[in-house]
């Protein structure tokens, strides 16, 4: 403190130098800053996040392909509408695909020569527990091993259970339908890894029994 013409005057201060922080430390204390909880409050959840990601993802592959095809995007989706409507009209033209054709005999019987009543016995054992799959096949190898017992169909290497119903509905055709029904479900099951049911097997059991019962038309049917 001084004197200027008898009054007291304090001096001025100093000025402070500017604080030098390198740019690592300014980085560090920023991102620290910026990790608080106050400034992502707003944020979107991770759900939002990874879908905003996919749409990104999505449009990158447009922009890319439409780039590369002539006529841009105008021409990308000129392509795709062309492409969704061939697969529509096969779809309508051929329907959904098909099952597996039916295989030789070997898959049909299996593993040698038994009777119908051991098949009969197979099938009754898998359906007691709950094995419908093999109950069905083994119900509709007895159907055909019947037929062939009762010289209804000669037994011939290579035949198919189609082949076998399509032969046997000429000397029973009061069961054409239910033989040709039964056939395409044991190629369902058996080739098509369709699952089989108690009822399923319970239609076939009901075949079984009905032809046994059923006296054969040996002359075939009227032209």
């Amino acid at each position: 403190m001084r004197s200027t013409g008898g009054l007291l005057t304090t001096p001025a201060p100093q000025p402070t130098p500017p604080l030098t922080i390198g740019r690592e430390a300014a980085r560090e204390a920023a991102r620290h800053e910026l990790s608080k909880p106050a400034y992502h409050r707003n944020d979107p959840g991770l759900f939002q996040r990874g879908l905003d990601h996919f749409w990104e993802w999505v449009g990158e592959i447009f922009d890319r392909a439409s780039g590369a095809t002539p006529g841009g995007a105008l021409g990308l989706v000129a392509i795709t509408v062309f492409a969704l409507l061939l697969v529509a009209a096969l779809w309508w033209r051929l329907g959904a695909p098909r099952r597996n054709p039916a295989r030789t005999p070997a898959d049909l019987f299996g593993d040698g020569l038994r009777s119908a009543a051991d098949h009969r016995a197979a099938a009754e054992a898998l359906a007691g527990e709950g094995r419908w799959s093999g109950a069905v096949q083994e119900r509709m190898r007895a159907v055909v091993r019947s037929l062939e017992e009762r010289t209804l169909l000669d037994p011939r290497p290579g035949r198919t259970a189609d082949e076998a119903a399509a032969e046997a509905a000429v000397s029973l055709p009061s069961h054409a339908a239910a033989l040709h029904a039964a056939a395409r479900t044991f190629d369902d099951v058996t080739y098509g890894a369709h699952p089989a049911d108690a009822t399923m097997y319970a239609t076939l059991t009901t075949l079984d029994q009905a032809l046994s019962r059923t006296k054969p038309l040996l002359t075939g049917p009227m032209p």
